[in-house]
């Protein structure tokens, strides 16, 4: 199992929406994937329109025992490959820092039920994705101790570049509480091609990263908030600006699987996979 944090620290860069993209790719791949709504306000959960459940986030992480996590976690309505750890508003309230350290590694905790929490006939999840919010509380502490990857998210504007910085020195400060924890990459949200600012942030940001900035960017498309507002994975919204961004998806979900040694025998590169997506 991959668990990967997607996260910046800085508000409206996309978060979200790669994490919502990641899962429609890993549905399309036929990828058993979980995604947990850390950020408060649960965008992610209404997204993907889960089914009621008794328990939420919140719960979890105030007592992480096996039978609050699976009263929590429920399938989507994308599909079957695709379950939801709920979100709850009230995360917010528990956002603030502890002085015990033992509280960041209750989400942890929660996920290694995951197995235990399986139906007979069901296959266990490949791909756990861990949407955070934009400010280094508890929440975000709690899934960078929980995941093995981070992924950080920007936009290529001057403020967002800010914040993946601070993303960054908070995945390297947060591997003192878990030394397997490594940064998957930088991806790049809302590119126009055309703009000379753009392509100057995206510049500036590989003489930063170097080779952790993903070599897809994700295009601005209208697409994207078409297939969220209609609560659709964006493999199945069909228009040409939605299929330009499910491909950027595949190659991502592509790289993140290789880094979890989870590639399936029929795709091993991004190109087998790009050439089963058109």
């Amino acid at each position: 199992m991959q668990t990967v944090a997607v996260l910046s620290l800085k508000g409206g860069v996309g978060k979200t929406t790669v994490v919502l993209g990641l899962a429609s790719a890993a549905m399309r791949r036929g990828v058993r994937t979980l995604v947990v709504d850390l950020d408060p306000q649960c965008n992610a959960t209404a997204a993907l329109e889960p089914e009621e459940t008794a328990k939420g986030l919140s719960d979890v992480l105030a007592d992480p025992r096996p039978e609050v996590v699976r009263a929590a976690v429920t399938g989507s309505a994308w599909g079957e490959e695709v379950d939801v750890l709920v979100g709850s508003e009230d995360a917010e309230n528990l956002n603030g820092n502890h002085a015990d350290g033992g509280h960041l590694s209750r989400l942890d905790e929660a996920l290694s039920e995951l197995d235990g929490l399986i139906a007979d006939g069901e296959l266990p999840y490949q791909l756990v994705l861990l949407d955070c919010p934009p400010s280094l509380g508890r929440l975000t502490r709690s899934a960078l101790v929980a995941a093995d990857r981070a992924l950080l998210v920007t936009e290529p504007t001057i403020f967002a570049v800010s914040g993946v910085q601070r993303a960054f020195e908070a995945v390297q400060a947060e591997r003192s509480n878990n030394p397997d924890l490594q940064p998957l990459g930088v991806v790049v949200n809302r590119v126009r091609p055309r703009s000379h600012e753009h392509q100057y942030r995206i510049d500036e940001l590989r003489d930063i990263f170097g080779p952790l900035v993903m070599p897809v960017a994700l295009p601005d498309r209208l697409a994207v908030q078409q297939a969220q507002g209609a609560c659709m994975p964006i493999h199945q919204w069909g228009t040409p600006g939605a299929r330009e961004v499910a491909l950027a998806f595949n190659l991502i979900l592509a790289r993140t699987l290789r880094a979890g040694r989870l590639r399936r025998p029929e795709a091993d590169d991004d190109e087998d996979y790009v050439e089963e997506a058109e």
